[in-house]
């Protein structure tokens, strides 16, 4: 399991890419899977753990992340004759390399940062899954789209919520931070505000003077505890993303607390909800503030039942197990036993 280094696998707190390697990579092993998972040095695993970082290299200014994402990639391609299967969740560098794998490759697509990398894919021969068939590119065949999984255990059903709305996510542009400000401020309502400030120029410029503490909260980039907390307890989750959101997931994880969603109808999210049962997409502020008392008045019991059946973790390790036995039955050096996909 090739992970990401950005952050540790699984992260303290923001590491969406971590995040969804950890619960993959822990699912695997719970199934007698024979895993060694790349990742940093400080990351909590019941695979083997190989490492070159000994932590993330967002957390530490003096890392420069192209370097040691290169090391990273060395250390898993020196070792990749010893293994059956190489999934990759770090994006375009190592199907550069594909020629020199001595194993078989799959790659998460977890979104790409633009299309000037789309050569690295096209020149691969790498299998690909896709994380929402709205994320997919023309110019790629794949294998499969599987959907993130979470745990359950980690985000408790909430029955009887505050009566805060909640934007949870990195703050950027991008995540509409701004956007669930005036929504709740439009309709009365206290905000919440969790994430890591990924573009400080906006929040200074169009977060941080709304904050208050009262009207709106910001609580930075919380932890598991407080995530299950935040999100559990709030009467809805505010998503209008600006972009075309590759999936979002603390929308799933809003869901599995049966916490509903509002959100802004750009990528997966037409995909991700399940219209009128776990919540609703929109375009505007206008129909935000118009559909807002529905997507409240969801049944939260039918939120939760709909998240764990359709976003439960051992859902995406079966796929994704269909997927890795796809690849190898494909290929002429193919020589695993089920169960022993590494």
């Amino acid at each position: 399991m090739l992970g990401p280094i950005a952050w540790r696998t699984p992260p303290v707190s923001y590491g969406p890419w971590e995040r969804v390697t950890s619960l993959l990579t822990e699912g695997l092993v719970r199934r007698g899977v024979e895993v060694t998972l790349f990742a940093t040095g400080d990351s909590i695993t019941g695979a083997r753990l190989e490492a070159v970082a000994e932590h993330g290299y967002a957390q530490d200014p003096s890392m420069d992340g192209r370097v040691w994402e290169a090391l990273h990639i060395a250390h898993a391609l020196k070792r990749s004759g010893e293994f059956d299967l190489v999934h990759n969740h770090v994006d375009w560098l190592p199907l550069a390399l594909t020629a020199q794998w001595q194993a078989p490759m799959i790659t998460t697509v977890h979104g790409f940062s633009g299309p000037a990398i789309l050569p690295a894919y096209i020149a691969s021969s790498s299998a690909f899954v896709s994380i929402s068939d709205a994320d997919r590119s023309p110019e790629l065949d794949y294998l499969a789209t599987i959907h993130h999984g979470i745990d359950p255990g980690e985000l408790p059903f909430v029955t009887e919520p505050d009566d805060y709305l909640v934007s949870f996510g990195r703050i950027h542009p991008d995540k509409g931070t701004a956007t669930a400000i005036e929504i709740a401020r439009r309709a009365g309502r206290r905000l919440v505000i969790c994430g890591l400030v990924q573009d400080a120029d906006y929040f200074h410029a169009e977060v941080e003077p709304h904050v208050d503490g009262e009207r709106v909260a910001f609580l930075g980039d919380v932890g598991a505890d407080e995530r299950a907390r935040v999100l559990g307890y709030a009467a809805a989750l505010l998503h209008p993303a600006e972009f075309d959101e590759p999936f979002g997931l603390s929308v799933i994880e809003s869901m599995m607390c049966g916490t509903p969603v509002l959100a802004y109808r750009r990528g997966s999210m037409a995909e991700v909800l399940d219209e009128g049962v776990t919540g609703t997409a929109v375009t505007s502020i206008e129909e935000a503030l118009s559909a807002l008392p529905a997507v409240e008045s969801l049944d939260r019991r039918h939120v939760h039942d709909r998240a764990v059946a359709r976003f439960g973790v051992e859902r995406m390790v079966d796929e994704y197990l269909r997927a890795y036995h796809s690849v190898l039955n494909q290929r002429p050096w193919a020589r695993v036993q089920v169960g022993r996909v590494r």
